[in-house]
């Protein structure tokens, strides 16, 4: 299976410099830009999933984030296939290899689950603490009940148990899977919440957003809905999304997704439908 959230000193040398001649004007200006570009952040994201690092749904979310400016990108997936594994984790030591993903991005492959992948690059990879965890996109919605038994959301979860803003990000319907939009959608949430991830006041708990790929029509939009409780697992992910659908009210995520829309729920960190709005994609 495949569920938010400083450039003072060049600011004031910009005016400081202003009542200077033309010259002192080109220099200041070209100092105050100087000073802007040292003093902006590189966002951390550390990337998994639970299809594998050579999926290709990861691959477009690495490929789509890495056109972002000032980002650092570090990806640390399974192995190999471990969909439907919820936030398993193995015990005792765990072992990795580097490999790259489809595209030739640098990739840690852990032999493990979604979730010790993540564990892993929080204690063996990364430099420093990331700034938000984004898992998928998934291979397969995760609705409703199937949320809580997703690799790719346990991974997500395993980021927000760390403390770390997560989200999780799954493409369904028809083949072939939207994976380029799944990742765009991804995109927005970042450059919205940037700002918030950076500031570490983003909130700490999974945002789980699934993408239709539409059979006829085009996606209608992202509508932020509960988990559904619907009492079988098959009849959170059977069938296609009708994207030429009317429906506008919805008992939650299922239905919403079938109709076309992508669909957000933010979760905590134990995978609780928030009641609250997630801001999506502003705020």
């Amino acid at each position: 299976m495949r569920s938010r959230s400083i450039v003072v000193a060049g600011a004031a040398l910009a005016l400081l410099v202003a009542g200077c001649s033309s010259d002192s004007k080109d220099s200041g200006a070209k100092t105050s830009t100087t000073t802007a570009k040292a003093a902006a952040r590189e966002l951390n994201i550390l990337v998994s999933n639970d299809d594998g690092y050579s999926a290709d749904g990861i691959d477009a979310l690495v490929q789509a984030l890495r056109a972002l400016p000032d980002v650092q990108v570090t990806v640390s997936a399974p192995a190999d296939n471990k969909s439907g594994t919820g936030s398993a984790t193995t015990p005792g030591a765990l072992t990795a290899t580097q490999a790259t993903t489809k595209s030739g991005y640098p990739a840690t492959a852990v032999k493990g689950y979604p979730a010790d992948s993540v564990n892993y690059a929080l204690q063996h990879v990364v430099k420093q603490k990331p700034d938000v965890v984004l898992t998928g996109v998934n291979e397969g919605a995760n609705l409703g009940p199937v949320t809580t038994l997703s690799g790719t959301v346990g991974a997500a979860k395993a980021g927000a148990a760390a403390g770390i803003p997560a989200l999780a990000s799954s493409a369904g319907g028809v083949s072939p899977l939207d994976y380029a939009g799944g990742a765009k959608l991804v995109v927005d949430w970042v450059k919205a919440h940037r700002s918030q991830l950076l500031a570490h006041t983003a909130t700490v708990g999974v945002v789980n957003l699934n993408i239709p790929t539409c059979s006829a029509g085009k996606l209608r939009g992202v509508e932020q809905e509960p988990l559904s409780p619907q009492p079988s697992i098959t009849a959170a992910i059977e069938g296609s999304a009708d994207c030429t659908s009317t429906a506008t009210s919805f008992t939650g995520d299922v239905d919403a997704f079938r109709a076309g829309f992508a669909t957000v729920t933010q979760l905590t960190p134990a995978l609780e439908t928030v009641t609250t709005s997630t801001t999506w994609p502003a705020g």
